[in-house]
């Protein structure tokens, strides 16, 4: 009796906030994801929300949704990868962005690879890799180094060790922070930097109020910015 077939996972975008949601998604996703049925996601309602959009065949009441984030158990992600192994196509979708990218699902995936399951990255918006782009910051080496330390001390030693990198590697730093913590990282970065070290930050990418700007710290301290609540990328350079 021959081995049964397994399926396969798809990681797929999702959108970076509501203005975008449906015509950011390339045909070719759609099509690929058109028949599937299970579902990995960060949280229920934002990841229902963005199965919505990917117009899939089934009604969602005929949908099997299970969570993966930062609270998932080890022992959990065998059991998440069933449903492949039991021959289904399974989606990991992420709040927004890219998953596995400043997201959580790596751990899935190299669950995954282990098991010979094949994995298939589908494309979609980065709020990193637009962030780069824009930044005018050097593309040909670059380090995201995801969210950095909350408490103050090790925060500034951090974003000294950073802008270090930057200035002698001539290496473009890529970082986040919760939303509502990005007016303390802000003036964190202007008291800690050197005036003639370059900062981006990119905020609500895609969306119809997008702002990016590039300048010296020596120009940033000069005005006075908020964005709290904001999603935002910061990059030295």
């Amino acid at each position: 009796m021959s081995e049964q077939k397994k399926g396969k996972l798809f990681l797929i975008p999702s959108a970076l906030g509501e203005y975008q949601m449906r015509h950011m998604l390339a045909p070719y996703v759609l099509e690929q994801v058109h028949q599937l049925r299970f579902f990995l996601v960060e949280s229920e309602k934002s990841g229902r929300g963005a199965i919505k959009n990917l117009q899939i065949a089934h009604p969602q009441s005929e949908l099997e949704v299970f969570l993966v984030n930062e609270h998932t158990k080890n022992e959990e992600f065998a059991t998440l990868l069933k449903a492949i192994e039991d021959g289904n196509n399974v989606g990991l979708i992420s709040d927004a962005g890219l998953p596995c990218v400043a997201d959580p699902g790596s751990e899935v995936v190299a669950l995954a690879h282990q098991k010979r399951i094949e994995v298939i990255p589908l494309p979609g918006p980065s709020s990193v890799m637009l962030a780069l782009m824009a930044s005018g910051f050097s593309g040909q080496g670059f380090t995201f180094h995801g969210y950095i330390a909350i408490e103050k001390t090790a925060r500034i030693k951090k974003i000294r060790a950073m802008e270090q990198d930057a200035l002698r590697k001539k290496q473009t730093q890529i970082f986040i922070e919760t939303p509502y913590r990005n007016n303390q990282l802000l003036q964190d970065l202007l008291k800690g930097c050197q005036a003639s070290t370059k900062l981006c930050l990119a905020v609500n990418l895609l969306q119809p109020d997008q702002f990016i700007f590039s300048d010296t710290i020596g120009e940033w301290r000069k005005n006075i910015f908020d964005f709290h609540k904001k999603p935002a990328v910061f990059l030295l350079g």
